[in-house]
């Protein structure tokens, strides 16, 4: 495996949740001077080859970052071999991801509110079906988890 630090944002379908969950670790990331692997997927195949849904494009936008350039792709098992850390958004998803994990394979898997004080075991609700406040609140959880993530590199969390 790896040994530097990576990091897989994952969700259902890599159109909402996990493109911004990555756009706003790749930020914070930058922001806080460091160069780490980062990516996201879907554990279903609903969107592969797709952009993220425009209202996730927007939400990230007007929150400083650009993931127009992103593309939904799948989990698959070489994931666990190429990241230190995979990130479910949910409970549902976290179990899709202990199915396919390989024997062995010891990727740290948790929810990615789980690097949150005070948020673990929290979901990160799917605004799929909301409105363009549910894109900011998803958002607001992303830019949470990405700084939680910033002071656990940075030896602090």
């Amino acid at each position: 495996m790896n040994e530097e630090p990576s990091f897989l944002f994952v969700c259902l379908g890599n159109i909402c949740r996990s493109p911004l969950a990555e756009g706003a670790f790749r930020r914070a990331t930058e922001e806080a001077g460091f160069d780490i692997l980062a990516d996201s997927a879907g554990t279903a195949a609903y969107h592969v080859g797709e952009p993220p849904d425009p209202r996730a494009i927007e939400t990230a936008l007007r929150n400083g970052t650009d993931i127009s350039h992103l593309r939904g792709r799948q989990l698959v098992r070489d994931d666990f071999a190429r990241f230190t850390h995979i990130l479910a958004m949910d409970h549902q998803n976290l179990r899709n991801i202990e199915a396919l994990r390989p024997q062995g394979a010891d990727t740290h898997v948790s929810l990615l509110m789980d690097m949150v004080p005070g948020r673990e075991g929290a979901a990160i609700a799917d605004p799929y079906y909301g409105g363009e406040e549910n894109f900011a609140d998803t958002w607001d959880d992303a830019w949470m988890a990405a700084q939680a993530l910033v002071e656990h590199l940075r030896g602090r969390g």
